[in-house]
């Protein structure tokens, strides 16, 4: 999807509805802007139903501060232009009330991006504004300022997240992205046992990319046909049930012993078609397409595990509280968690870049599940579905045992009834 070619009015309602859906803002709370090659601000009303915008509600505000539209401009106008002129390389502001992130403003805390490398990647360093009163001048002034120091992403005291960027959608990322790595981190600290990846390792990481050889398909298979569309499928489910978001987030299934289909690099999780999805071949490239940067991994999965039919890595909030502390992650809580999930285990995030082949060889000791440090969790299944139940399984354990830390002590399934279950299902 290219922006440019969508009205401004078209994109704010378009990410004011994700919003929205997401849980990240209230029916009157949060406002979007984009600045046009023309100057113009384009914003969304004062008060309204942000869930049910339409795109005679979006307010033009013109540069000599005139507006045309059928409703007032934000009360929160000011700090959107007092950003906008602070940093030329913006285009579009994003200011959303997310519980989570709402949660570190008023407790005077910054989300650290570092112990989730994906966060790092789309948001930075987080900095954080001094309160103002709401639509003040002084308020702008505050924001502004913070912005000037080179961040993207800013908490404000008492009051929310603004995140920038030179496009709305890229605003949007940073602002989603960061919600959930703080909605980890808040459950981290209730384990009190975080772990930190520093900056100079994250870039070390965070710079590698894939540069595989490019080749022609011919044609496209039924077979293929299908699966891309079962990909697609998982992601959008995924991205709804919130076990991934807009940037992060990686889907592939196996074609046949030499080729398999993957997910693309940098694009909206959220608007990805079939035709998006990268072949992989003989260890070669779908020409004109960028592969995942996790491609690797998979060709190492499949080549050593023939009987995974799919990977699926995400970052989903609950489960990735366990993939950024040292507390182990307990499976044996109910039946279908353990059966699902078996022992789940923990490598380093250097193993997943230096040495795949030990996460391939754990998934081949029967670990279907993993979780790779301050990085993602992964699932494997022998279909695409059975990965992603398997997924879902991981997460409902995980707020389960999140729960459970209020109610007193965890106590999981004895011995012998977990060698009842696994002379039941996992013999053959």
């Amino acid at each position: 999807m290219n922006e440019k070619f969508i009205h401004p009015k078209d994109q704010i309602i378009n990410i004011m509805k994700r919003i929205y859906e997401m849980e990240m803002t209230t029916l009157s709370g949060g406002n979007l802007s984009i600045l046009d090659e023309d100057g113009n601000v384009w914003i969304t009303p004062a008060g309204g139903d942000k869930g049910k915008l339409t795109s005679e509600d979006i307010v033009c505000v013109k540069p000599d501060g005139k507006y045309e539209g059928l409703q007032r401009p934000s009360s929160e106008l000011a700090f959107h232009k007092a950003i906008l002129e602070s940093r030329p390389d913006f285009r579009a502001v994003v200011h959303t009330h997310s519980p989570t992130l709402v949660a570190y403003s008023i407790s005077g805390e910054i989300p650290d991006t570092r112990h989730i490398a994906q966060a790092y990647r789309t948001c930075g360093t987080v900095a954080y504004a001094p309160y103002a009163l709401t639509g003040s001048h002084q308020l702008g002034v505050n924001i502004a300022n913070t912005f000037s120091q080179g961040v993207d992403t800013v908490l404000l005291e008492n009051h929310g997240v603004v995140c920038g960027g030179k496009t709305l959608l890229e605003a949007y990322q940073r602002m989603e992205a960061l919600d959930f790595c703080a909605r980890s981190l808040v459950n981290a600290n209730r384990l009190n046992s975080e772990k930190l990846i520093l900056n100079p390792d994250l870039e070390t990481y965070l710079e590698r990319q894939q540069d595989l050889p490019e080749f022609d398909i011919e044609n496209h298979p039924e077979r293929e046909v299908q699966l891309r569309g079962d990909i697609v499928d998982i992601i959008q489910r995924s991205c709804k049930r919130q076990l991934m978001n807009s940037t992060q987030g990686i889907v592939s299934a196996r074609l046949d012993d030499n080729s398999f289909l993957i997910v693309p690099d940098h694009v909206d999780r959220f608007n990805m078609t079939q035709d998006d999805m990268v072949l992989i071949k003989d260890q070669k490239r779908e020409r004109g397409k960028n592969a995942s940067r996790s491609v690797d991994l998979h060709e190492i999965i499949y080549k050593m595990n023939p009987q995974v039919g799919s990977v699926i890595m995400a970052q989903s909030p609950a489960a990735m509280t366990y993939a950024i502390t040292s507390e182990p992650f307990e499976s044996r809580t109910i039946p279908e968690s353990y059966i699902m999930l078996r022992e789940v285990v923990s490598v380093g995030l250097e193993v997943r870049y230096n040495a795949p082949e030990e996460i391939a060889q754990l998934i081949l000791n029967d670990h279907p599940v993993l979780m790779v440090e301050n990085d993602c969790v992964l699932v494997t299944g022998k279909t695409i579905l059975e990965a992603f139940d398997r997924l879902e399984v991981l997460e409902f354990t995980a707020k389960s045992l999140l729960k459970a830390m209020s109610l007193g002590e965890c106590k999981p399934i004895d011995p012998d009834r977990i060698k009842e279950l696994e002379n039941k299902f996992f013999t053959q």
